[in-house]
């Protein structure tokens, strides 16, 4: 590329030295059309980022942005089967997952389509037959408790999918999600439930994961204590591509379920990794959810950038990076049942673009992926929202809200929307000098205090929020909401040029762990670590009582 992407990133310095001067407070005093102007759809969902610190130069500037990486370029390359997977040479296509079209989808010159079409249909009978009953455990009980063992992609997507979903599960089939080797979280998930009816599904693709597989080793003696070593195979699933290790462990052939390389562990929901979604709210919503999906990835392949959601979330995010220095940015869903949403898009968006060197491997000159978290409002109101108003730091919001709930309980729904509504406006607009003066001179304080307050009463405004409202969380809508988060991590990823489908950050830790194994059981001498790891295994073997 023939300029930079620093100096094209720098040149965004002008755009925001312009917009210092002139908060956003005024921009809608000025612009009586500023909401329509800053608003786009996709189908059903609106996003509205007219509280964002923009004016037309700037979104301008960002399209233009966009094009001068040749983002509509790499986003046909996806899409086209490209190995853009560089450090571990695969495609990345999850977007033939849910793909609802009828031509082919080639990858290395071969479609794809019959083989995932072959894999659904294999989770619609599975998931049919345990639901109605015909699948049983190994005394003729039927199912009503399924625990899911996995961690990372096997877990974040389908424990946030599930939960997102509950208002389309049964009462009488239970999902469970076990994802830390920490042994209580298994010891509590199983307490309370009957063997005879549970089932396991071990979510791993080569069925070596450690902590996945430690789970799973002691469920399986958790059955076969309970039941005799024959009931495993009556009690056991798996979704992986190592049929030998599945064999071995104990799984009849007709309840693995394979995925590809091409599908990374984060976005790997609308694969066999889903299967357990599709247990908790029947295959017909599991379809849903991948349509809603399709839908998405429709929008962002053929909209034009300044109409396209995913493009436009991501260049306001890089715009915030790295003309603004803004280090973290909040998801802030409306809706209880999103609650580990904010969780979800922390693999999603931390392990894709957190990376410090680009594409050809050498180090980044520009800061790349922000810290992602959140909880759901209102609680978070009563929390952290302090910091995101009255902070030293801006932190960018989104906020996520239905329009229509699940559930007839007036008045808790329209008090949710007052409050999503009215934090957007309070970040935007602030509350200055004269306006806390006036307010405090109201209620009657005198002088003195009221200039002992107004300091700590005012607060700045001009925080930047995004706000996406839909007609109601159902499965299509969820999958086209976690679909338009992953094309807005592959924007980012696109301007950063990182390779946003690789995630070696995760394995110095794996590996020092299982050579530090030997040295926490003491069957290995506490030496060739640093002082502290030294330190800390003496310290925790006299708290345990081993002799050193």
């Amino acid at each position: 590329m023939a300029t930079s992407r620093k100096t094209l990133l720098n040149s965004l310095m002008k755009h925001k030295k312009r917009l210092d001067e002139q908060p956003m407070r005024v921009q809608f005093a000025l612009d009586p059309n500023r909401f329509k102007r800053y608003s786009a759809s996709a189908s059903d969902l609106l996003l509205d980022y007219s509280k964002n610190r923009i004016d037309e130069p700037t979104m301008a500037a960002l399209f233009d942005l966009a094009r001068a990486v040749d983002l509509e370029g790499h986003r046909k390359a996806m899409w086209a089967g490209k190995h853009i997977n560089v450090t571990e040479d695969r495609a990345v296509m999850h977007m033939a997952l849910r793909y609802q079209g009828d031509k082919p989808v080639k990858i290395d010159g071969r479609d794809v389509m019959p083989d995932v079409r072959a894999v659904l249909a294999a989770m619609k009978s599975f998931t049919g037959q345990v639901r109605d009953g015909s699948i049983r455990g190994s005394t003729g009980e039927a199912f009503t408790d399924i625990v899911n063992i996995g961690i990372g992609g096997s877990d974040l997507g389908p424990v946030m999918a599930t939960l997102a979903l509950a208002p389309y599960t049964r009462a009488d089939l239970r999902l469970h999600y076990v994802s830390n080797v920490d042994g209580a979280h298994l010891h509590d998930t199983l307490k309370g439930l009957d063997p005879k009816r549970t089932m396991f599904i071990i979510a791993s693709k080569t069925f070596t994961t450690d902590e996945t597989m430690t789970n799973a080793s002691s469920a399986r003696g958790w059955i076969a204590s309970a039941l005799g070593e024959a009931a495993v195979t009556d009690h056991f699933a798996a979704l992986s591509t190592n049929l030998a290790a599945c064999d071995a462990f104990g799984i009849k052939s007709d309840r693995i379920f394979g995925f590809w390389d091409w599908v990374g562990g984060r976005y790997s929901v609308w694969s066999a990794i889903g299967l357990p979604v599709a247990l908790a709210v029947g295959f017909d919503n599991f379809e849903a959810f991948l349509k809603g999906a399709y839908d998405m990835d429709q929008h962002f392949l053929k909209t034009k950038l300044e109409r396209n959601l995913p493009v436009i979330m991501g260049l306001l995010g890089v715009w915030y990076r790295n003309a603004w220095g803004f280090a973290t940015h909040a998801v802030l869903p409306y809706d209880q049942r999103l609650s580990r949403f904010p969780a979800y898009l922390q693999q999603q968006d931390m392990e894709s673009n957190g990376k410090s060197v680009d594409l050809e491997g050498k180090p980044l000159a520009i800061d790349s992926g922000p810290v992602i978290w959140g909880e759901p409002g209102t609680n978070g109101q009563h929390a952290f929202y302090q910091l995101i108003h009255q902070g030293t730091s801006v932190i960018p919001a989104d906020f996520l809200i239905a329009a229509n709930p699940h559930e007839q309980m007036a008045p808790h729904h329209e008090k949710l929307v007052a409050n999503v509504f009215a934090q957007s406006e309070a970040l935007m607009l602030g509350k200055s000098k004269e306006e806390v003066v006036a307010e405090l001179t109201a209620q009657g304080l005198d002088k003195a205090a009221i200039k002992a307050l107004t300091p700590h009463k005012m607060f700045p405004g001009n925080r930047p929020s995004n706000t996406l409202i839909y007609p109601k969380l159902t499965p299509e809508m969820l999958g086209s909401l976690v679909a338009l988060y992953e094309h807005k991590v592959f924007v980012q990823g696109t301007v950063w040029n990182v390779n946003s489908y690789d995630q070696w950050g995760v394995e110095l830790g794996k590996q020092l762990a299982k050579a530090l194994l030997p040295k926490v059981l003491g069957t290995a001498a506490n030496e060739g670590n640093d002082a502290s790891t030294k330190g800390l295994l003496a310290h925790y073997h006299k708290l345990r009582g081993m002799a050193e």
